[in-house]
């Protein structure tokens, strides 16, 4: 018996002695994320071909897959950054945030001096014909990373009258100057900064008194553009947009034509739609299928089905990018993420409420889905950006 209690002893302090092996922590990686932003992109390449090919055939020499070509081309290129971007420590952007800010303003001057005119709207840097580049995507991520660190920097200040102050000063002034040329993206750049400053106070008031001006402003919209317009703060043509929005069919010709043919589209798809490739209107009725009002050719071609199909997704990603925030290892990265969700969340929203007449035409394209090899770009950079802060949440076994 008491060699027994002897070894017993004995073995209590062995383990005793002995260190106590630590959980293993495996890093995150949320590959549900990474699976809507490839299923969203490859669908975006094949709806692309389908809305553009038959203007592509005619405008390039035969080429059906022109614009598909060039957008996969930059999205398979945008892959690769986007894997890069992931792997990298997120806290390493806040050290350029203020160097971002300036070269988004000095590209943002160079657009309103030397820009490239299109449709009478300057958005473009180009070098030739073969390469352009629109500086207000470089903005937006700009905006997010330099509000993520502002707030995560001022911290409790964020309600005082201070801490909003350098938060406008931040946003507003580089939205005005994008709204200049581009109205859609001038929102955008605000409802991120709003969107913001909204998750990270404790104040929720006085934001959603903001929203409730803002739906005023809306339902208000034909006298106070006239107003606007009047004083010179709107231009002709963004008056003629919301005229065009009131009543399309008094333009049906002129600025209500894009409007009419995509409702069209839209209505005609029915509950399963015409089947893929067999749109209608993308045969020359309905301006650049491809680009803003791609939505439309998605409604006719694959029906209410395709369409819930592909806003369920949007919806699918904006909770990983919720549940990736809520877990993020600090504010900064939760802000990072909740910056890219506003995006992406407005620029869905904004678009479809376009195509659907809800509200003025702003020429805004759907994330991922629309022709545009700079927006395809840093869209990509911005999910870099997220899976990053996802590989930083540890996870105990």
């Amino acid at each position: 018996m008491r060699q027994e209690s002897v070894g017993r002893t004995q073995g209590i302090r062995e383990e005793a002695v002995l260190p106590k092996q630590k959980k293993k922590a495996r890093r995150f990686y949320d590959y549900s994320l990474l699976f809507a932003i490839v299923f969203l992109t490859i669908f975006g390449l094949v709806m692309i071909y389908s809305a553009s090919s038959y203007m592509a055939q005619i405008n390039y020499k035969g080429d059906a897959a022109h614009f598909m070509t060039r957008q996969g081309v930059i999205a398979f290129g945008g892959f690769f950054i986007m894997i890069m971007v992931s792997k990298m420590d997120y806290h390493w952007y806040a050290r350029f945030s203020g160097l971002a800010i300036v070269v988004s303003w000095i590209l943002m001057i160079a657009v309103s001096l030397v820009g490239r005119e299109v449709n009478g709207k300057k958005r473009w840097l180009g070098i030739g014909d073969t390469f352009s580049f629109q500086p207000t995507e470089l903005v937006k991520i700009t905006v997010i990373v330099a509000m993520a660190a502002l707030i995560t920097r001022i911290g409790k200040d964020v309600d005082r009258p201070a801490g909003i102050a350098r938060a406008v000063l931040i946003t507003i002034p580089l939205a005005g100057i994008v709204a200049a040329n581009n109205l859609s993206s001038g929102i955008i750049i605000a409802g991120i900064g709003f969107v913001m400053m909204f998750v990270a106070s404790r104040k929720k008031l006085p934001y959603a008194l903001c929203v409730a001006l803002g739906a005023l402003v809306i339902i208000f919209a034909g006298p106070i553009g006239h107003a606007l317009t009047a004083v010179k703060i709107l231009k002709p043509y963004q008056l003629t947009r919301i005229n065009v929005w009131l009543d399309p069919e008094a333009y049906p010709t002129t600025g209500g034509y894009q409007v009419l043919q995509g409702l069209y589209a839209i209505g005609s798809g029915g509950l399963f739609g015409k089947g893929l490739g067999e749109s209608i209107q993308k045969l020359g009725f309905v301006p650049e299928a491809q680009n803003d009002m791609i939505f439309s050719i998605i409604c006719e071609e694959l029906g209410l089905f395709g369409a819930v199909s592909v806003i369920l997704i949007f919806m699918f990603m904006i909770y990983r990018f919720m549940l990736i925030a809520s877990n993020a290892p600090d504010l900064f990265g939760a802000l990072i993420v909740v910056g890219v969700m506003a995006h992406i969340a407005i620029q869905v929203i904004l678009n479809i409420a376009v195509v659907t007449n809800t509200i003025p035409n702003t020429g805004i394209t759907l994330p991922f889905i629309s022709y545009g090899g700079t927006s395809i770009l840093f869209l990509m950079v911005e999910m870099g950006m997220v899976l990053s802060v996802s590989n930083q949440i540890k996870l105990e076994k």
